[in-house]
């Protein structure tokens, strides 16, 4: 007598579990075949609040099982489907069904995989525990993914493609060009409407944006232009061509973003003064990021050795609350579904390190989103051990926090 293998009972669950949820809350799934089945499961097409059928659409795929445990996350494989999920026209969720608490996890598959570039695309989609779906989270889950197709129309797509794949958010109204040059490496020039300094986002640099201006680009190549407002920004805290190895015709590039932009928030009336910082006496909330992250991670180290158990009682507190950005939730899944990453988070100590050098980015971005609710910076009249205010997600004893 033939017998149905424990893991198509697992799949087939996961598979009824989410066709049923979605249905309930007045959706429209529509099932692949099996024998068409290339890494999607679903078509499904959102209805709005008054059951009225809408034009986004997402493609769902569908795991179940114990072995998708990873970290403390899942982690669905993305085998030979990354290219069809990553530049598809519809977007593809990977959903994971956990067989012990009956719980349904989802993840933006293809924002993962543009996010990471297709020269280096992940192994798997990382899902984080954080990110349950269920009849209480219905509302905000469809709430994004419908964002989430609404950018890809018209010039938003654009700016959606190249937000992720730099690991930025631009506005509707930023000025963003992009440019690959002849060793097919990216570079996205990035301003705010009516801002003299724009940012720099290179590939080659592993996407770390840089401040630039038209005259610290071109003082030693090439003449700067009689209508560039940039003769004043000599900043050394600028970056120059040769600080980025810029080839001539990547900084004539530049130079054409600055003034096409200039055109445009003349045109848009935006190139005159109207009350920034610098005018009006008001102060930065900046200060440099070397500085910053070695305060954050002493305060965190700080605390880690006063209590012991405090990264076990934040990640609790993260899991029950609901209310989590869903950018936060897309950084959680890659980071929660790496072994390595959370290995090292939960070792976090001060006998395992001392300053930020020590410290994989990875660990600590993960640790940050456990700890940390925000960070609050303040202008620099403020002695700097006051610049920085932290809002836990475990908040600190009175006690405690008046030591600091």
């Amino acid at each position: 007598m033939s017998k149905i293998s424990k893991g198509r009972r697992v799949g087939q669950a996961a598979v009824n579990a989410l066709r049923t949820l979605l249905e309930d809350h007045g959706h429209i799934v529509q099932e692949i075949s099996g024998q068409n089945d290339f890494g999607e499961d679903f078509y499904v097409r959102f209805t709005d609040s008054d059951g009225q059928v809408t034009s986004d659409e997402i493609k769902v795929q569908v795991k179940g099982g114990d072995r998708r445990r990873r970290g403390n996350g899942f982690a669905v494989p993305v085998d030979q489907h990354s290219d069809t999920w990553a530049n598809g026209n519809i977007p593809v969720y990977a959903v994971v069904y956990d067989p012990d608490t009956k719980r349904l996890y989802w993840a933006n598959a293809t924002q993962q995989l543009r996010k990471s570039g297709h020269l280096n695309p992940p192994c798997f989609i990382g899902v984080s525990p954080n990110s349950v779906l269920d009849g209480t989270t219905m509302e905000s889950f469809v709430a994004e993914a419908r964002r989430y197709v609404g950018r890809y129309r018209d010039r938003q797509a654009v700016l959606t493609h190249l937000g992720e794949m730099s690991g930025v958010e631009f506005e509707p109204e930023d000025h963003v060009l992009h440019f690959v040059n002849g060793e097919d490496e990216d570079l996205i020039f990035w301003k705010r409407p009516g801002n003299a300094v724009a940012t720099l986002l290179l590939s080659t640099q592993g996407w770390e944006p840089v401040d630039v201006s038209l005259e610290s680009l071109t003082r030693s190549v090439l003449p700067v232009p009689e209508n560039s407002t940039g003769s004043e920004l000599a900043d050394p805290d600028l970056w120059t061509a040769e600080d980025l190895d810029l080839s001539r015709y990547e900084i004539m590039w530049a130079t054409a973003c600055f003034l096409s932009t200039w055109e445009a928030d003349e045109g848009a009336g935006l190139n005159e003064c109207e009350g920034c910082p610098s005018c009006t006496g008001e102060e930065h909330g900046e200060i440099e990021a070397d500085l910053l992250h070695e305060y954050i991670l002493a305060r965190i180290l700080d605390r880690i050795e006063a209590e012991p158990d405090l990264m076990q009682r934040s990640i609790l507190a993260m899991r029950e609350d609901r209310d989590l950005a869903p950018t936060i939730i897309a950084e959680l899944g890659p980071l929660e579904s790496e072994p390595r990453i959370v290995r090292k988070v939960n070792k976090l100590s001060r006998t395992t390190v001392s300053t930020v050098d020590d410290i994989e980015p990875e660990v600590f971005r993960l640790a940050i989103l456990y700890l940390i609710r925000k960070a609050l910076i303040y202008g620099p009249s403020v002695p700097v051990d006051e610049r920085v205010e932290i809002v836990w997600r475990i908040p600190e004893l009175e006690s405690a926090a008046s030591n600091h």
